[in-house]
């Protein structure tokens, strides 16, 4: 027994690891990533601090009073400038004076330290006031500094002094790299894009999903179930082909019917109507197109679900009806759909996950267009984290978005196992041979 069970976990173990590696974690660091500020201008590795034009504006809404004086230079009398101005080859004097009685000295204005300068002894002339002062010209505009400590060490020097709470301040607004926040699941729920992307989501998935991966599937289904055994294999190879064809020359096939130059141009021209693209025309027809591309992909799968699973049911079953007299709808309403629950079941879960999570037809065919009008949450997950127009990636908001539509598809397995009574289609049979 003992052996048994090691040979079980032995044979299991492949399996697991492969779960963890491809399913769970990348689920974790969705989620990770998702709590932080990541985008290409953070970059994904540690920042700096650094005082730049997008900083000052964030600044100057905080603690304007201090933006203003940052975004004006100030001179010092430090060591670095009085070598400088020994190296011009004036009179020596004036760096040894300045270096004895106006070291360490700030001035806010050029006109103030140029005034000091000219009371000095040797009277530089006014060419040399204004090489002298240019000598002591410190700025933190777009300096890098590797750490808050450098930040707040060089604001100091230049004569600002901040209480804590302006250092925070002046600190979350030059900071440069990623940090921990919950920003983007706030602005998931605060922005009127995402609303309108959500609604977008709902009405594809409800449309396909019903209309086409388990409506029409079914419907193929009981039909090849009562054609003959070799005709309905191949219907139900020819409905295969959407799903086996490339993608991308699927979506490519139906470019060629909508577009200005396709069949269906061709076609409405031959009665005066001058050709258009539909696939983008308005947003009602690009719906219209995004469902059935989708629609005969999914299609496909719940009809071969849906006829293995009615060539499971005892054809003694069909044989009593069809001698107690019943009709093809009365076989189907009594006999077929009683048992398809757990077709049904699986196909609904499955196919809800796959289409919140799909956007390559979509992305191909419309690219969310017109006017995002078919924008779904995976497309513009993707838009937001690995591709989009304005060229700042966001992948914390991007993984945000991702994280949410895990929770989504969790929550909806977890209905459709309610709306289906799960416990009683695994239950025991009352009755066992």
């Amino acid at each position: 027994m003992k052996s048994s069970r090691t040979l079980g976990l032995v044979m299991i173990a492949p399996a697991a690891i492969m779960i963890v590696l491809f399913f769970l974690m990348p689920v974790v660091l969705t989620a990770v990533f998702s709590m932080t500020s990541m985008t290409t201008a953070t970059g994904i590795s540690g920042g700096v601090y650094q005082i730049a034009p997008n900083s000052m504006i964030a600044l100057k809404s905080a603690i304007p009073d201090i933006a203003a004086e940052m975004a004006e230079p100030r001179y010092t009398i430090d060591e670095t400038g009085l070598k400088a101005v020994e190296a011009l080859g004036l009179a020596p004097g004036i760096a040894t004076e300045l270096r004895a009685k106006h070291a360490g000295e700030v001035f806010t204005a050029r006109r103030d330290v140029e005034r000091m300068i000219k009371d000095l002894a040797d009277r530089p002339s006014t060419r040399d006031v204004k090489q002298i002062s240019e000598q002591f010209n410190r700025s933190v505009l777009n300096t890098r500094f590797d750490s808050k400590e450098q930040l707040f060490s060089a604001l100091d020097s230049l004569g600002f002094k901040l209480t804590p709470e302006q250092k925070e301040t002046v600190a979350k607004a030059t900071y440069t790299g990623w940090v921990w926040t919950t920003d983007n699941f706030s602005r998931m729920t605060t922005s009127p894009d995402m609303a309108r992307v959500l609604l977008n989501t709902v009405l594809y998935v409800a449309l396909v999903l019903m209309l086409f991966n388990v409506g029409y599937a079914l419907l193929l289904a009981i039909w090849t179930h009562y054609m003959p055994p070799t005709p309905a294999s191949i219907f139900r190879g020819i409905w295969l082909l959407p799903r086996i064809t490339p993608v991308v020359i699927y979506v490519m096939l139906w470019k060629w019917l909508a577009w200005d130059t396709g069949f269906i141009s061709i076609l409405m021209g031959k009665f005066g109507y001058p050709p258009k693209n539909y696939l983008l025309d308005n947003a009602y027809n690009a719906w219209f197109f995004v469902v059935l591309i989708n629609g005969f992909i999914g299609a496909s799968m719940g009809m071969l679900v849906f006829s293995s699973a009615m060539k499971a049911i005892p054809k003694s079953q069909f044989y009593a009806s069809e001698v107690d007299g019943a009709s093809r709808w009365q076989q189907i309403r009594y006999i077929i759909l009683p048992q398809m629950r757990w077709p049904i079941l699986f196909v609904t879960c499955y196919q809800t996950l796959s289409l919140l999570a799909s956007f390559n037809e979509i992305l191909l065919a419309t690219n969310g267009g017109p006017g995002n009008a078919t924008e779904v949450w995976a497309l513009s997950a993707y838009h937001t984290a690995l591709r989009n127009y304005a060229g700042n990636l966001e992948y914390g908001l991007g993984a945000a978005m991702a994280l949410v539509l895990v929770v989504i598809g969790v929550m909806l397995s977890l209905l459709y196992l309610r709306v289906f009574n799960y416990g009683t289609l695994v239950a025991k049979p009352l009755i066992e041979d």
